[in-house]
Order: structure tokens, then C-alpha cells, then sequence
């Protein structure tokens, strides 16, 4: 079968396609539109449809969309109750609940050739827990909890796929909302909700969480596998922060209390659903489920042996969730994830014709790999531009902005690059068969940096530039066999430097999407001050395009 999935609600608009079982392609809209999360101004927020995305995962598996079999919408208007049932104030809740229920026809418009019966709809959450459950390496058969700011009625689903059908054992009835409580807190601190949780999480590890009990009051687990939030009242604990105005520690306590107590609850729902199911395998899903600090502790103290995240985990994933879900249910056998690389890539020859038509001048070295490692041990900073890019928000290697780890000062020297807050980590490269001397108290192999590990006292000194204020790194081990190119380099550079490590951050700048076309490339590597662009085999230099360092 040939199925199309789509997410184009709430954010983080997306499509991926599947056929016969296998992920052959997925990608944001907003690495097409450059609108970061898709997000336009009210009331265009989060309603824009992938079409460009749809295109292009058509084009990728060489198909046209009259030859799909089934197209997946990851939300179910039939589900929706209205708003007062709900308990969720949201002034755009009627005009998106009709949006969703035009969603047929709005797609037969953009993809021309497509039957509007062909699409159906799929429960959020459901999709969420498919992209976990479906897409893990366990067979499709684990433990599945997913949680997030809402869905049609709901914000959590605790579940287990065996032989890859799920069965579902709890819901968590809205209002009540892990999600929507972080999403609360981000904008009281400032930042923009339901896009800058992670920045909360950041700053959470200056903070001290002496909130917590007041917080524990409020936000619990239950005993039947839900949990309750309510009540809190966050101008109590702290001033309400503008934009633009410094962060204190009322403001990193306030942090650190909410993602203690985040932590918490996900711990009690861990225990609870492995009581039910007894599977020594647990998938995530869900916006929550981009907290790598409480997906570390999930792995640590939780009863279940093996944890795996959706690399996509927030409503990007639907999109591949919703398809994969069809698939099973058609019968059909579906195959694990295979990799984050799952977007667009350009050969050889169409990057030199780019490079050729801008008239810039560039190199093509004998050794890509090479040639990185010695700018990088000599303090450059490089944008790597290399084969398909990520599906979700980690750079792993194809779209990244890479430095040295040993100096200190490139902590704060990338965080300028991108124009973002000081406060906020870079993450570290390190070979899967070295992880382990490094870092330890977290999975590895972790190639989708979606965990937290302690950074071995004895190399905090020699890398400090990937170590946390509280001594950890989220790291992402590399495979030889997955990631050749990446491997060699990082190999090259410990041959010059000593360090089996590299600082690894995304490739964009603040409030952008992550690079992801040649031009995308380009503009950033005009705009930023990049001392070398790797892109393909070809390397362009600052100092031959007359740049200031």
C-alpha cells in the first residue's frame, strides 16, 4: 500500500509517506516554507498544510497522489468535544475544528489527482503512539506512553502494541495536561509557548527546585494511570518574565521546580503502566518526550529495561505515525525506523551547479572529512551541510554547525552565531565504541540526542565547551555503519587533537528552521560568521569570499 500521512493541526505541520510498510520519506513544512513550527500570525498559526512537504514525499517514492492508497490526518474532528466540556479555553477552537473537518478537501486542492475519500482521520494520540510503538526496534511489541499538550479530548495515552495492534489502557481526560502545564510556565518565564519548552528545561539546571512541594500538591499521578494539574498559580512563584527583560533565579527556581516535578509524575505513569503490561520495552511519544533530561530518568529509574524515543516526537511524528497505523492495520509487515535522515539531499553534481551559478568560490578536497577536522582543530567553526536532512528538531549530523570542545569560550561563541540565550547547552559528537569512557548514567548507543548522560569528571576539563552546568551532555553516539562520513571525521579529529568528541549544535540561527536546501546553506553561511562550509564534497572558506572572521 501507498500511504500518505499528514499533520496540519495545532504545529509543527508534516507529511511522510510509507510504502508497503517501510518509511521511504518525511519531512516539516517548515523546512520548505522557512516558518519555523509552520507557524504564520493569528488566526494561520498552526493551520497550514504541508503541501510543499506532501510534493516532495510524493515525488520521492515516484508516485502521484491519484496512486495513493489512503491518506492519514492525525486528528479526528469526530472525537472533539466542545470547549466547555473540554475545560481548555481556546479561542480558535470552533474555526479549527472545521478546518480539520475540511481537511479532505483542502488536500484533493493541493495535491491534485487526490479522491477526496481517500483521506481519514486518525485519532491524535493514536498517531502519536504508532510512531513510537510501530517505529521502535522491538517488533511491535512494547509499553507506549505519549504525552503532550492536547489532542481532541485528551493529553496522554498510556497503552502496549503486541504484535503490532495497540491496546489502549488509559486517557488522560483534558484539562488536565502535562503539556499544556510546561507550556503555562514557558510563557510565564517569557518564552514562546508550545516552541520554547526546551529552553525552560535548560534552565531548569541553574535553578533549584524549592517549589516542589507546593507543586506536588497540584500536579500528581493517580492511581488508575492518569494524573491531575490544576491550580497553579505561577505568578506566586515567580514574577512573570517579559521577552526581552534578563532571567533571575526566581525564574530558574520556577524552572527547576516544574521539571522536578515533570519528572515525577512520568516516573509514577512508568511504574504504572509497567504493572500493566509487564513488557521490558517502553516507546515515547509526545512533545513531553523531546525532555531529554526526564527521558534519561524514565531510563534510569523506571521498571522497564529498554526505552526508545520517537526522534520526531512532537506532532511532526503524527504524520509517520498516522501512516504507519494504516499500514498495520491493512496487514501489511512494518519495518523500524530507519534513521532521522528521511528528508531532501542533493547529488554531487547539482551542488557544484549551485556552487557554479553563485559564482562563489570553493574547493573540492580530496578528503571532506579531512579538511573539516583540521579547520576544526584549528578553532574554525564549520557549517555541515551532508546527505538527507533530520526529520524533527535534533541535528544529527547532516545539518549541523560544528566546533572544537576543548575551548570553553565556543560555548558562548556559538551561542552568538545563532543569537540565542547563553544559558543554553551544545551537544557533543562522540564514536558509539568511545561513548562510554565519556558519559555514562544514560543509554548508548544514543544517536538521536534525545538523553542526558553524566560527563565523566575526568574529561569535564578536557571538553567543556558540550558540559552542562550540571555536569551532563546530551549526546548523540555515532555509528560507522550508519553515519560513515561523520565517523571519519570525528576520527580525523581525534588524530589531530586527542579528543574523540566534537561539538555538535543545529545548523540555523535564531527563530529560523534548520537549514535545510543548498541555498538555505548558503544564506546562513553569508549571514553568520561560519568559517567553513562542508557541503557535499566542496568546501567554501570565509577568507576567500573576503567575509570578516
Amino acid at each position: 500500500m501507498r500511504i500518505l500521512g499528514i499533520n496540519a493541526l495545532y504545529h509543527d505541520p508534516s507529511a511522510a509517506i510509507v510504502i508497503d510498510g517501510t518509511t521511504v520519506a518525511a519531512a516539516e513544512e517548515e523546512r520548505f516554507s522557512r516558518r519555523k513550527h509552520g507557524k504564520r500570525p493569528v488566526p494561520f498559526a498552526a493551520w497550514e498544510l504541508p503541501e510543499l512537504a506532501a510534493r516532495w514525499c510524493l515525488e520521492q517514492a515516484a508516485i502521484r497522489a491519484e496512486d495513493l492508497d489512503a491518506v492519514l490526518y492525525s486528528f479526528d474532528p469526530a472525537l472533539r468535544l466542545p470547549p466547555a466540556e473540554l475545560g481548555v479555553i481556546d479561542p480558535w477552537d470552533d474555526l479549527r475544528q472545521e478546518y480539520a473537518m475540511r481537511a479532505p478537501e483542502f488536500l484533493a486542492s493541493s495535491l491534485p489527482g487526490l479522491d477526496p475519500a481517500q483521506v481519514q482521520f486518525v485519532a491524535h494520540h493514536v498517531a502519536h503512539a504508532a510512531s513510537a510503538g510501530l517505529a521502535a526496534p522491538y517488533g511491535g511489541n512494547c509499553a507506549v506512553l505519549v504525552l503532550d499538550g492536547r489532542g481532541e479530548r485528551h493529553s496522554h495515552l498510556a497503552g502496549e502494541f503486541r504484535g503490532g495492534r495497540l491496546e489502549i489502557l488509559h486517557s488522560q481526560a483534558l484539562p488536565h495536561s502535562l503539556g499544556l502545564l510546561y507550556e503555562d510556565a514557558t510563557e510565564h518565564l517569557g518564552f514562546l509557548r508550545s516552541s520554547d519548552e526546551y529552553k525552560v528545561m535548560a534552565l531548569a539546571s541553574y535553578g533549584k527546585p524549592r517549589h516542589l512541594p507546593y507543586l506536588r500538591t497540584l500536579v500528581h499521578a493517580r492511581d488508575d494511570g492518569g494524573f491531575v494539574t490544576s491550580g497553579v498559580d505561577w505568578g506566586a512563584l515567580a514574577k512573570r518574565r517579559l521577552p526581552d527583560e534578563p532571567w533571575g533565579a526566581e525564574h530558574a527556581d520556577l524552572a527547576c521546580s516544574l521539571q522536578a516535578v515533570l519528572e515525577e509524575v512520568l516516573l509514577d505513569l512508568c511504574q504504572w503502566l509497567y504493572g500493566q503490561t509487564r513488557s521490558p520495552n517502553l516507546a515515547l511519544a509526545g512533545g513531553v518526550a523531546l525532555n531529554c533530561v526526564a527521558n534519561s530518568r524514565i531510563f534510569r529509574e523506571s521498571p522497564f529495561d529498554n526505552v526508545w524515543v520517537q526522534p520526531a516526537a512532537g506532532d511532526a511524528g503524527t504524520a509517520l505515525g498516522g501512516a504507519l497505523y494504516a499500514a498495520q492495520l491493512a496487514g501489511e509487515l512494518v519495518t523500524p525506523f530507519p534513521g532521522a535522515d528521511l528528508g531532501r539531499e542533493w547529488s554531487d553534481a547539482e551542488l557544484e551547479g549551485m556552487l557554479q551559478t553563485a559564482k562563489l568560490p570553493y574547493e573540492r578536497p580530496a578528503d571532506i572529512a579531512e579538511t573539516v577536522a583540521e579547520e576544526l582543530a584549528n578553532d574554525g567553526i564549520v557549517a555541515w551541510f551532508q546527505g538527507r536532512s533530520e526529520y524533527g528538531p535534533r541535528a544529527l549530523g547532516h545539518r549541523s554547525l560544528l566546533a572544537h570542545p576543548g575551548r570553553e569560550s565556543n560555548l558562548r561563541r556559538l551561542n552568538d552565531v545563532k543569537g540565542r540565550e547563553q544559558f543554553r547547552p551544545v551537544a557533543p559528537m562522540v564514536l558509539a565504541s568511545r561513548a562510554s569512557e565519556l558519559f555514562s548514567r544514560g543509554p548508548i548507543p544514543s544517536p538521536y540526542m534525545l538523553f542526558v548522560h553524566d560527563v565523566d569528571p575526568a574529561w569535564r576539563d578536557r571538553i567543556p565547551a558540550v558540559v552542562h552546568v550540571d555536569g551532563t551532555a546530551r549526546i548523540q553516539s555515532v555509528d560507522p555503519a550508519d553515519e560513515p562520513l561523520v565517523a571519519a571525521m570525528l576520527s580525523a579529529f581525534e588524530r589531530r587533537t586527542g579528543l574523540p568528541v566534537v561539538v555538535n549544535t543545529s545548523l540555523n540561527t535564531a527563530g529560523r528552521p534548520m537549514v535545510d536546501s543548498p541555498r538555505d546553506a548558503l544564506e546562513c553561511f553569508g549571514s553568520t560568521p561560519v568559517d567553513l562550509l562542508a557541503i557535499g564534497p566542496f568546501a567554501l572558506r570565509r577568507r576567500a569570499l573576503g567575509l570578516p572572521r
